[in-house]
């Protein structure tokens, strides 16, 4: 992995440090830079989970990923940067206290100046900058409210918080998993029918103000408090995949 090359990608200037500012600077460049997209699985190309394979695809070649290929390339960036980082499996709430199976999703967990943070670049419209894992304590985000509670007494549970209303996102263990253990739970995100990344072509990127996503036969663009929604024949993905992200596949 060339780190430089890495960091040109996110447009990171600044002096890399083990430091608080860096990290979260490092996550908010990740956020507004590289997509979340699940189009390998709609065009026939296997995703696997090496390092190599993934800088390759989102480093090289301009492409974004799902939380795997995300957070697992992340990670070691912040590991060769020198950050003391670990990979953690989350499972993410479905209904009340229903949620998916160990491995279902992946992030990171950064141990920095005796404080823990939750890093995720891999979750889609989540929080803009890591979050401080303390208990019951209500975080500002640029892009929301959140906290973290525990659920079963052996896990963190990350909410995000809506006025009065607690919404569950993720629980996980804070135990360090290898890119290896995610595989099978990888490969039914591709293949199952039974997995929502199978469903319909997704690509999503986080912008200051807002986010723009586009999907087999729409495009919603929000900015502030305003979201626009256009509908398009499917015929004209590619065209727009083209211009609003640059893409070609």
């Amino acid at each position: 992995m060339d780190v430089q090359v890495y960091l040109d990608r996110i447009d990171f200037e600044d002096t890399i440090a083990l430091h608080k500012n860096v990290l979260f600077k490092l996550q908010r460049k990740h956020l507004l830079n590289i997509p979340f997209e699940n189009l390998d699985i709609h065009y026939n190309r296997k995703i696997k989970l090496s390092v190599p394979a993934i800088y390759q695809k989102i480093i090289n070649e301009k492409r974004g990923g799902f939380c795997y290929e995300l957070n697992g390339l992340f990670h070691s960036l912040l590991k060769q940067i020198g950050f003391d980082a670990k990979l953690i499996s989350a499972r993410v709430h479905i209904k009340d206290d229903d949620y998916s199976p160990e491995y279902d999703h992946l992030a990171i967990i950064v141990n920095l100046e005796n404080k823990q943070f939750l890093v995720d670049v891999g979750f889609g419209k989540f929080s803009l900058e890591p979050l401080k894992l303390e208990m019951n304590q209500t975080i500002s985000d640029s892009f929301g409210k959140f906290q973290f509670d525990k659920f079963n007494k052996e896990y963190y549970r990350i909410n995000e918080v809506k006025d009065t209303n607690v919404l569950p996102q993720y629980i996980f263990k804070n135990e360090e998993r290898k890119l290896s253990e995610f595989s099978k739970r990888c490969e039914f995100h591709q293949t199952s029918e039974h997995s929502h990344f199978t469903k319909k072509k997704l690509i999503s990127i986080a912008k200051t103000n807002g986010r723009i996503t586009l999907n087999n036969s729409q495009l919603k663009i929000t900015h502030l408090e305003n979201e626009e929604e256009i509908n398009f024949d499917e015929r004209e993905f590619e065209s727009k995949l083209k211009h609003y992200f640059d893409i070609e596949i």
